[in-house]
């Protein structure tokens, strides 16, 4: 008997993936380095004209006085938290309970920085106002992930920002923007990267999620916190030899998709219209404030997997790779709208459509 094809085995093989840019290969990094001169001398340890042209781009960008580009975005936000803590003589910092640093790390904050966490909102909705002011516990710091990614890229209203900078500002709490998606959510907001990044004390932003680059981050703020941070850069070992490579990746993606994030918001949310009118589905946000979304089906996991395997091998539409239980009854899954989705044979992806609907009704 032939073993059943997963649902990850279709959608690697589907001509017309959904989500993302493309395929995660060395293409990528092939691409990015043909637009550069082989004889360009690398960056060492840290320093060197590549390096430090980029940073300063990057600190203009984000209307920082300074940045550092670290080679992860892991080290980057830990590190920003342990400076803040340190300068506050105060070991907690607050944010919401399925922040990167509390559910992606390891608990690397608390064993490598013995930092304490405060848990704000529940898990369904972002960070408010009056989950700050509703605080008991004294904090040196106040993260904030915009957009907060595991529900769905949902977002404050910018007034919320407005009054939980001058509230931290006013009692002396640093605000720290894990801004690994912040050039997504620029189009909803309708302001620039320097007008958000106004609002908080440090900023980390990711060069390989929307940016679709290799690897790497850089962390922004004042001069005496970028200072800080290359020290505790040097201690965690992220000064490599070179960082050539993510640094010209970074900077040759970003020139190619900052100019689409609008493009990309403006597909997220003509395709979870598409979701929202199929039976059993219901997108989190339902109207997308970035280039990303979820989608919730009322569906056991087991089901709805051999659905879109059978669609992806019909029509060659890959909805997703993966999918994840929420309870015995429905499962959800992330989407992000980046290059992939322009190319998409429209006449297709409502075929798709009409069986994941049809197939869903005759499911349930």
């Amino acid at each position: 008997m032939k073993e059943s094809t997963t649902l990850s085995e279709a959608y690697k093989h589907a001509k017309y993936p959904i989500v993302g840019h493309g395929k995660r290969n060395v293409q990528v990094l092939k691409e990015a380095l043909e637009q550069y001169d082989g004889d360009l001398d690398s960056d060492m340890y840290g320093s060197g004209s590549i390096i430090d042209e980029f940073q300063e781009r990057m600190a203009e960008l984000l209307g920082k006085p300074t940045a550092v580009f670290f080679p992860s975005g892991t080290m980057a936000q830990q590190i920003a938290l342990r400076i803040w803590c340190d300068e506050a003589g105060l070991r907690k910092v607050a944010y919401h309970p399925l922040s990167h640093v509390e559910i992606h790390e390891k608990d690397g904050m608390k064993e490598l920085h013995h930092l304490e966490p405060v848990l704000l909102a529940d898990e369904t909705r972002p960070v408010l106002l009056a989950d700050v002011l509703g605080m008991e516990e004294g904090i040196a710091c106040l993260l904030l992930e915009l957009p907060q990614r595991e529900i769905g890229g949902q977002l404050p209203e910018y007034a919320e920002l407005e009054a939980i900078s001058a509230h931290c500002r006013d009692k002396g709490v640093k605000l720290h923007l894990d801004g690994a998606r912040l050039f997504e959510i620029l189009p909803y907001y309708d302001k620039t990267a320097e007008e958000i990044c106004r609002l908080f004390d440090s900023v980390y932003i990711s060069f390989y999620k929307g940016l679709g680059g290799i690897a790497g981050a850089v962390l922004a703020g004042d001069r005496e916190f970028t200072e800080q941070s290359k020290i505790w850069k040097r201690r965690h070992g992220g000064d490599l030899i070179s960082l050539y490579p993510y640094i010209l990746s970074a900077d040759y993606y970003m020139k190619l998709r900052l100019p689409r994030m609008e493009q990309y918001y403006r597909e997220a949310k003509e395709l979870a219209s598409q979701y929202n009118q199929s039976h059993a589905i219901v997108t989190i946000p339902q109207v997308p404030v970035s280039n990303m979304f979820h989608v919730h089906v009322e569906m056991p996991k087991e089901k709805l997997e051999p659905i879109l395997v059978a669609i992806c091998e019909q029509t060659d539409i890959g909805f997703t790779s993966w999918l994840r239980e929420i309870d015995e009854k429905s499962c959800v899954f992330e989407v992000n709208i980046g290059d992939r989705y322009a190319l998409l044979p429209q006449d297709k992806l409502r075929e798709a459509f009409l069986l994941l609907d049809e197939r869903l009704r005759n499911g349930a």
